[in-house]
């Protein structure tokens, strides 16, 4: 009876150690060990971009080059890994892409997080979409230990940002998520201080961690985000994952055309219409003062558009002023 007492105790206790000691492994390992879906599944994801000259008319390139994306990065991972994250620094293999759109060093750090932390399960890319609106798709797969899907996406032309995921978490307890659709918006990964899409290469020093750009920050005139008329950015991009069938048959990629054909069915959705006001010079000085000797004369100043107003914005003002003077050399 002891022994059977005893037993029952020790079982008792080390139930609870076991479960003291998993505990602690969750707490550990984070939010990824909580999966216990099974088996591993499949996603199919989209990238749709949405950057049109309509939704976002400041300063939108339209050669050297056209406005268009660069081909999409990703992992599937666990809470070890981090390919980017707001207010936190950039590594410099993202540093390379958003900057160069050079992906071969955030491609070995990936493959080193893999190899030392095993905390990447897998890399996935997707083909470039050669225009602002337009699609690019892919397959990936994650893992009840690697159940979150990062991946970043360069706005080409423009000094270093992007659009992306952090760590998407596609696992629900005991299940796998069977859609996932989000907006994306843009992000400046503070590593060169440009302004505009076309900027040249002005490096921040010291570097700066990664922020959202929203339609009031940067909050400079010249940055061609800034829409201070709107409380928020219309959605640059947005990307939606589907959960395949296990019985799916092997991926096929897009189509060579799958970027211009997308093209026509986006612009054919109503897009928003993100108004942009005139924007013109500072006066000029005032010109000379002319008119006959005796009478009051008259001097002119004038000022140019820096901005055309679209989309129903504010129009120009008059472009030159005339005032009353006294003539300083009359005739």
């Amino acid at each position: 009876t002891d022994s059977l007492a005893t037993m029952a105790l020790c079982g008792a206790v080390c139930t609870l150690l076991l479960a003291s000691l998993g505990y602690a492994t969750g707490q550990l390992l984070g939010r990824d060990s909580v999966c216990t879906a099974w088996p591993p599944a499949r996603y199919s994801l989209t990238f749709t971009g949405k950057w049109s000259q309509t939704a976002f008319p400041k300063q939108y390139p339209l050669f050297r080059p056209p406005a268009q994306w660069s081909s999409l990065l990703g992992a599937a991972h666990s809470s070890d890994y981090t390919m980017w994250r707001r207010n936190e620094y950039a590594s410099n293999g993202l540093r390379e892409f958003v900057e160069r759109g050079e992906a071969w060093a955030l491609m070995k750090e990936v493959e080193a997080a893999g190899e030392k932390l095993q905390s990447v399960h897998a890399v996935f890319s997707a083909p470039a979409v050669p225009s602002g609106t337009g699609q690019t798709a892919l397959e990936l797969e994650v893992h009840p230990r690697h159940t979150l899907v990062s991946f970043v996406v360069r706005i080409v032309p423009s000094p270093d940002w992007f659009v992306g995921v952090d760590s998407l978490d596609l696992c629900e307890g005991s299940r796998w998520k069977e859609q996932v659709a989000l907006d994306l918006y843009p992000h400046d990964a503070g590593t060169d201080s440009g302004f505009t899409f076309s900027s040249p290469n002005f490096a921040t020093i010291p570097q700066d961690t990664v922020t959202e750009i929203t339609s009031s920050s940067p909050s400079h005139p010249a940055n061609s985000f800034y829409y201070p008329r709107l409380k928020s950015l219309p959605p640059m991009a947005r990307v939606t994952l589907v959960r395949l069938q296990q019985s799916t048959r092997a991926f096929v990629p897009p189509a060579p055309d799958l970027a211009s054909r997308s093209n026509e069915i986006t612009d054919s959705l109503s897009v928003p219409e993100t108004p942009l006001d005139c924007e013109v010079s500072l006066w000029s000085s005032w010109g000379l003062c002319r008119g006959p000797c005796g009478k009051l004369g008259t001097k002119v100043r004038t000022r140019y558009i820096r901005m055309q107003p679209a989309n129903n914005g504010t129009p120009c003002p008059a472009l030159e002023e005339e005032t009353e003077c006294v003539p300083d050399n009359c005739v």
